[in-house]
């Protein structure tokens, strides 16, 4: 199919899902004591046939490499599961390849043990959704859940049954490149989204074919390593662990997630994989985990670079923590052997490692049916469908943030002559974002395609580049990585810019879209600089010359730095990386087919001096009052800059629509609470403008005095809610104790009676109060 059939395929819009939808937690039939005591027997008589080699080939889960079905059973990998020593593998794509290899498991090795197929499915398979930091800016949980689904019911027919998703992992640094691939800087709503990423992957049945296995990750702690750089040590408090960074975890934990990941970096001086604390005591102690651990690619061998010792060592102790699968190393396959004679590790340790992943095959039913993911007849159906990329489109639209809109210059109007400029205009390639290996990018539907497919009967539209992603040719290429190439255009600056003015003054209005290219945010893409890069910039600044309204599309991975060109444009609209509809989505928003509803799950800072910054900061002793943090005014001896303002550029929580909404004062149904009650506080929201649109009302709670310090403010609760023009809804919050809980100074998880501010708005700032006096 062509690119141009491609777009023209994808012009029908699906149904917005239900705001009010409640979303609740798939009754997992798979967990009934009938079924565990079934699933115990079976592999109790199975681990009792497996020798050790056997048991420790369980534990082993290379990458597959690329091979063709008929060196499944000659290559390296097939000799190997031949001889009972391979787990599951991973990075293989295709049914076919995949049935290939199972094959030789179940036919050829002793035991007939079937294998799984892991891959990174971490916003959709080849439908590829909004990266996840986008996904989680639509608030909608309906939404989070329905791409899993799709991302589950398309790898699942092409023979993948384990994702290695949702990345849950809490970060207020924007520099470090992964914020990209989690959902944001907040417990809340990053636990909301977990849960529903697991019940979207994973269903009502693990067995029935179309599910596959959800991977929680990275555990624990990984968003928050210092100096915003990749792999890189990570030290806080167990308060500030259990309080604002273990939250997420623990939601897919109790959302029933089959396997968790292990993180790169140390916690309390022991790299994660080595952590007993960690794997042992918390995840299986305190919150009752009953799956299986892997580690992240080749987590048990970077722990001799760490310095916990040589090879031998650290799969003993990775093991010993609670490790049950190595993937890549083959620590455990060439070591643990010899540890166990020299008394290092227990037989009864392997046989935990083993039984727990022998579970998880069973939970998928493979014993039952090894072959029952992936069918090359169903996969042409599903993986890729027009369904399923109108579900992408419509998830696109609703991710989308409307950051500005001065004189209203979006919606644009379905006439005259638009200039479409900018150096991803035209780039298909980078319309997915980071972490999108299923994808099929030259496929994606790019920005000027998309305004073409949609509008260019009734519209003229313009083309050109204007600028490369950045000066620096060298810079440019290590962004190009993975082939999502950025087509560097090797004209001169001064000719790039001359035609894009030169388009510019034929047009009534540009489009402008800037940022960043898609692989300079993801794994191993922290910057030191989280601006939008010179050349854009310069672009920006010259086209405002024009006099031209600009209405700025912003392609970002992570939050920047935009104090330097927000004056510049008229509106700006932040698209993430919207995935393979990306163009499509982008057209329904500009001309108003759809009205942005999203709002930003990560703080964007002034400058990189503010960072971290974050809405659910606590107090100093020397606070700057409030006058002075308006108006933006230094105060010596105060917990401020001399240089820039304490506020961010675009707070937490913050979108705006074409429409506007307007909130009442809030109301509790009880402003002195006692013991176990439930109260509710309410607002009246309004739709005050022109356009029937979406609000995400958020409801924020203070702890005012507490035994350790508190927060400013935490979200407890957000409702998306449809309002047509004039409509008005009282939209109700419930809040029992359950909302007040926090770890406290001795780890104990309880709420405190006293003074609490009650807060609901269309931001973390923008909110409006009302104060009760809880008493137990």
């Amino acid at each position: 199919m062509s690119k141009n059939l491609i777009v023209i395929a994808t012009l029908a819009l699906a149904p917005m899902f239900s705001a009010q939808e409640m979303v609740t937690k798939p009754v997992q039939s798979y967990q009934t004591a009938q079924y565990q005591s079934k699933k115990k027997a079976f592999v109790d008589a199975l681990l009792a046939k497996m020798t050790l080699d056997e048991k420790i080939g369980q534990l082993n889960l290379p990458s597959s490499g690329d091979f063709t079905t008929g060196l499944a059973k000659s290559s390296d990998i097939g000799k190997k599961v031949e001889q009972g020593l391979v787990g599951g593998l991973f990075n293989i794509k295709g049914a076919d390849k995949i049935k290939a290899v199972q094959k030789v498991a179940v036919e050829n090795s002793r035991l007939k043990i079937p294998l799984i197929f892991g891959m990174d499915v971490i916003h959709g398979y080849e439908t590829t959704f909004p990266i996840p930091l986008g996904l989680a800016a639509s608030w909608d949980m309906n939404l989070v859940q329905q791409s899993a689904r799709v991302a589950a019911k398309e790898a699942a027919a092409d023979g993948i049954n384990w994702t290695f998703s949702p990345m849950v992992d809490i970060s207020r640094e924007p520099r470090w490149g992964r914020v990209s691939e989690g959902s944001g800087e907040d417990p809340y709503l990053g636990s909301e989204i977990a849960k529903n990423m697991v019940y979207g992957y994973q269903g009502k049945d693990l067995a029935n074919g179309t599910n596959i296995l959800a991977c929680v990750k990275h555990f624990a702690l990984y968003g928050a390593g210092e100096a915003g750089r990749d792999y890189n040590t990570v030290d806080m408090s167990h308060v500030r662990m259990f309080n604002e960074y273990f939250p997420p975890y623990k939601a897919a934990v109790d959302a029933g997630v089959a396997s968790v990941m292990a993180s790169f970096n140390e916690v309390d001086g022991v790299p994660a994989t080595g952590s007993r604390w960690l794997q042992t005591e918390v995840l299986r102690n305190q919150w009752k985990f009953k799956g299986f651990v892997v580690t992240d690619y080749t987590g048990i061998n970077e722990m001799v670079d760490h310095g916990m010792g040589d090879l031998q060592q650290v799969s003993a102790l990775a093991l010993k923590a609670g490790v049950d699968m190595d993937m890549v190393g083959e620590g455990f396959l060439t070591t643990l052997k010899k540890s166990l004679a020299e008394g290092k590790v227990t037989q009864a340790e392997i046989d935990m490692a083993a039984r727990r992943v022998l579970e998880s095959k069973y939970d998928l039913g493979l014993f039952d049916n090894p072959y029952k993911h992936g069918d090359a007849k169903l996969a042409a159906k599903e993986v890729y469908s027009l369904e399923n990329r109108n579900i992408a489109r419509s998830a696109a639209a609703q991710s989308m943030v409307l950051m500005k809109n001065e004189n209203q210059v979006l919606p644009l109007k379905k006439s005259g002559t638009v200039a479409v400029i900018g150096p991803l205009v035209n780039n298909s390639m980078n319309m997915a974002g980071t972490w999108s290996v299923a994808t099929k990018h030259a496929a994606s539907v790019n920005l000027m395609q998309g305004l073409q497919a949609n509008y260019g009967k009734d519209v003229k539209f313009l083309s050109a580049k204007g600028a490369n992603i950045d000066y620096d040719a060298k810079l440019e290429e290590i962004y190009a990585a993975h082939g999502k190439k950025t087509d560097r255009d090797n004209r001169s600056k001064e000719a790039l810019l001359k035609e894009a003015v030169d388009i510019a003054n034929k047009a009534d209005v540009i489009v402008l879209a800037i940022g960043e290219s898609a692989e300079m945010s993801g794994e191993s893409s922290s910057r030191t600089e989280i601006t939008i890069p010179q050349s854009q910039v310069d672009l920006l600044n010259e086209l405002k010359k024009t006099g031209k309204p600009i209405a700025m599309v912003l392609f970002t991975g992570r939050p920047l730095a935009l104090t330097n060109v927000k004056n510049v444009p008229d509106a700006i609209l932040n698209a993430w990386f919207p995935g393979s509809e990306a163009g499509n989505a982008i057209a329904d928003v500009l001309f108003g087919k759809v009205n942005p509803s999203g709002k930003l799950p990560m703080t964007f800072p002034r400058s990189l001096g503010q960072v971290p910054i974050y809405y659910n900061a606590k107090n100093t002793g020397r606070p700057l009052n409030q006058e002075s943090t308006d108006k933006c005014e230094y105060q010596r001896f105060r917990s401020n800059y001399m240089d820039e303002c304490n506020t961010p550029l675009y707070p937490f929580g913050y979108g705006l629509s074409y429409s506007k909404f307007t909130y009442s004062d809030v109301t509790v149904s009880n402003a002195s609470p006692k013991g176990n009650q439930t109260i509710q506080a309410s607002v009246t929201l309004t739709n005050a403008g022109n356009y029937d649109g979406a609000e995400v009302v958020q409801l924020y709670i203070r702890d005012m005095v507490g035994t350790i310090t508190r927060p400013v403010k935490e979200l407890k609760g957000f409702q998306k809610v449809m309002l047509k023009k004039g409509e008005s809804k009282k939209i109700t919050f419930d809040i029992t104790p359950e909302s007040l809980k926090f770890y406290n100074g001795d780890l104990k998880y309880d709420w405190e009676a006293g003074e609490f501010d009650i807060m609901i708005g269309t931001n973390s700032e923008e909110v409006k109060h009302s104060k009760i006096n809880w008493t137990k």
